[in-house]
């Protein structure tokens, strides 16, 4: 695969393939993310490397892009709230459409539903296609919801918040609040036993 012309940003030219149906251009390059991608709980930071692997085809509409972002996540298990670090792995496929290509531009009825959705259709903007929103649903979709340090981490104590995993024979003796009424009962009963003896 050929490198990237302009490496560190999501702008690819399409110079070679536009209005040449059939003609194909792989491309491989790494780039710095400015910010964030993802949530809260787990994300690609600021500053982290993303390797993109990038097959553009030439298509009578525009050039469709098929290809992988390659990623390192970091984020907090969701059950013991330890740090962890994820390889992720985010397919994208998007056909970016030539401007002139869309339909009744600027003309026709009142737009409806099936419109509106044409609308979002990416476009490329001259021979440039810029794949930073692609890539970012991508990735956001491709993260788990309920990151996990391993599959059976068994979290922390509802109690004391102490981390299972550390202690798998940890427990405390709870009492369902419904019964506390009698073992305080109980409780009295065997003090009063032990002032008559």
């Amino acid at each position: 695969m050929a490198a990237h012309e302009t490496a560190r940003t999501w702008v690819v030219d399409t110079r070679e393939l536009v209005r040449r149906p059939g003609t194909m251009k792989e491309l491989s390059w790494t780039l710095t993310t400015p910010e964030l991608i993802g949530t809260d709980v787990i994300s690609i930071p600021a500053g982290a490397q993303v390797d993109i692997d990038l097959r553009l085809e030439s298509v009578v509409e525009g050039v469709l892009a098929t290809g992988t972002a390659t990623a390192t996540a970091r984020g907090v298990c969701v059950r013991c709230l330890d740090d962890l670090e994820v390889g992720l792995e985010a397919p994208f496929q998007e056909l970016f459409a030539y401007p002139a290509a869309r339909k009744g531009e600027g003309r026709g009825p009142a737009k409806g539903p099936a419109d509106e959705a044409e609308d979002e259709q990416y476009e490329l903007d001259g021979d440039l296609m810029d794949l930073e929103e692609v890539v970012r649903d991508a990735v956001v979709t491709a993260l788990p919801f309920q990151p996990v340090c391993q599959d059976d981490c068994p979290g922390l104590c509802s109690e004391c918040g102490a981390r299972l995993a550390d202690d798998p024979d940890h427990h405390h003796d709870v009492i369902d609040p419904r019964w506390s009424a009698l073992a305080n009962l109980a409780a009295q009963a065997d003090d009063d036993e032990k002032k008559r003896n």
